[in-house]
């Protein structure tokens, strides 16, 4: 079977005025009406003749025919690689993967907002028809049990923010991570690349992650931005404590509430803060 979207070894059955038809080694004996691909004249190797095998890339022309190619792809099926983005337009974006024709990454596959010269993080799949398509909806992709574990530091690239559950990062752009809501205390937005520490590994393999340090490490400069913004934005009295709802606290200064009352634990302790009747002020 004729496979678009991979790498395939085919024999040339016979060279005409527009290229080389090729067809699979196994349908050399079989007798019967073998399917065959082109591959146009210019991508023949120098001397290579009938019964020859050549390794060939199979996609689909400007005219929705098969067609192979010597030409290496940045991309193939399954894979999740980062593509350029080279135009938008109204049925969906193009990205440069290497080939003659563009991969066209449909609007109903794109999980964020970019601009022509931008590079997506993509995996290569067959739509509905047939076609070989991009989608930024990579998570059917990542592989699960990374060599990481709980405490290391990973650099990872967002390809999709959800309010219900939190922020999707592919680590090395390779395996399955996430920021649960309760972490992802500030905007990210689709395409960044992180660095992020590992929070977690769940039993299937996926990583919880986490922008923010260990707690310890993070104290003093928590602290000194709810001191500055209390002063700065609030005239030196909050109107309310550490009890205040999670919503609340996650809304004014960016931090969970466990953070947060980390920090005023430490003000308070240091006697820069005082708190009473439901308020924080600055003593």
């Amino acid at each position: 079977m004729i496979k678009p979207g991979e790498y395939q070894n085919m024999e040339i059955a016979r060279i005409k005025n527009q290229g080389a038809y090729l067809r699979e080694i196994e349908d050399r004996d079989s007798g019967g009406t073998a399917d065959e691909v082109l591959l146009p004249g210019k991508q023949i190797p120098e001397g290579a003749g009938p019964g020859d095998t050549v390794r060939v890339f199979i996609y689909r022309d400007s005219s929705d025919r098969l067609i192979a190619t010597t030409a290496e792809p940045l991309i193939t099926l399954g894979e999740v690689k980062r593509l350029k983005v080279r135009e938008k337009t109204r049925i969906g974006a193009f990205l440069d993967w290497g080939l003659e024709k563009d991969l066209l990454l449909p609007f109903r596959e794109q999980t964020g907002e970019f601009s022509e010269g931008d590079e997506l993080l993509v995996a290569l799949y067959i739509d509905k028809s047939g076609r070989l398509a991009a989608t930024m909806n990579v998570y059917p992709y990542l592989k699960l049990h990374s060599p990481y574990q709980s405490g290391d530091s990973v650099t990872g690239t967002v390809y999709q923010t959800s309010d219900n559950f939190g922020v999707f990062v592919a680590v090395d752009d390779i395996y399955s991570g996430m920021i649960p809501k309760k972490d992802a205390q500030k905007g990210f937005r689709v395409g960044e690349t992180l660095t992020l520490r590992v929070s977690g590994v769940k039993e299937d393999g996926k990583l919880d992650l986490t922008a923010r340090d260990k707690a310890y490490l993070e104290i003093e400069s928590d602290a000194d931005a709810v001191l500055l913004k209390i002063r700065e934005d609030y005239k030196g009295e909050l109107p309310f404590d550490d009890k205040a709802d999670p919503d609340v606290i996650r809304e004014v200064f960016g931090l969970s509430k466990a953070a947060f009352k980390r920090a005023v634990g430490h003000l308070y302790k240091e006697r820069l803060l005082l708190i009473e009747d439901g308020k924080i002020r600055i003593v």
